[in-house]
């Protein structure tokens, strides 16, 4: 396949078009998936297929979109696959597609032109919300691999939950932990995103702090002596 000239405009007013209904599918998938793991002792047999059909409706949006903005950039596909290594990754394990609802938050943000919040705050709110989507995916997916593992500690929700802020926040305290596989891989991937934007929200509030004391110490009259104050005056 030869490749085609891209055409911005058109990418853009895809991107655009889709921005909704793609956040609403996110939301979509993450629920269906949440029902069936975490209700699938209670529903009935019709109520899971259900879950399942939301699911899998939900991740046919996310393969749409991609197969659209792979036409629309005009890349050969396998060029395509490693220049959007992200979004490759996220339709292969959509319960990464939850992180996208973050743009929502950016676009309520930019409904007047600009930014509400400043740089600092943004990355803070942005890393925020990212943490909390991955470390409720994780503990779902965790826990609907680990609850019936033979030899597993974590049993319940709220074992996956705790599992979750602790191997976010780089404690490791030990006393629950994933045995199978999938278990293991989530809790590598869970690893890196949490020093990666625990990282961010710390960079970015000190930054956030010291541009405030500067700006504190640059006032006019900060740290000048009054006239006729000087040392040894009369």
């Amino acid at each position: 396949m030869s490749e085609r000239p891209p055409n911005p405009r058109r990418q853009e007013d895809w991107d655009h078009r889709m921005a909704t209904p793609l956040a609403v599918a996110s939301v979509a998938f993450l629920s269906g998936y949440a029902v069936r793991v975490l209700a699938r002792d209670h529903l009935p047999r019709l109520g899971v297929d259900l879950c399942l059909g939301v699911v899998l409706a939900a991740w046919a949006v996310f393969l749409a979109d991609y197969l659209v903005r792979l036409r629309l950039s005009g890349l050969r596909p396998l060029r395509f696959v490693r220049t959007h290594l992200l979004d490759t990754l996220v339709l292969l394990l959509p319960l990464l597609r939850p992180v996208r609802m973050v743009a929502l938050y950016d676009r309520v943000q930019r409904r007047r032109g600009r930014p509400r919040l400043s740089l600092y705050a943004r990355v803070m709110v942005y890393s925020g919300l990212s943490v909390s989507l991955l470390g409720f995916t994780a503990a779902l997916t965790v826990y609907h691999h680990e609850a019936d593992a033979p030899g597993a500690s974590i049993r319940t929700f709220g074992d996956a939950v705790w599992w979750a802020c602790a191997t976010l926040a780089t404690v490791g305290y030990g006393d629950v932990s994933p045995v199978t596989p999938i278990g293991r891989t989530v809790a590598v991937g869970l690893m890196a995103c949490g020093l990666a934007l625990l990282g961010a929200v710390t960079g970015s509030f000190s930054s956030w702090l010291i541009q405030a004391f500067t700006r504190e110490d640059e006032k006019p009259g900060n740290g000048e002596r009054p006239p006729g104050d000087s040392p040894g005056a009369s």
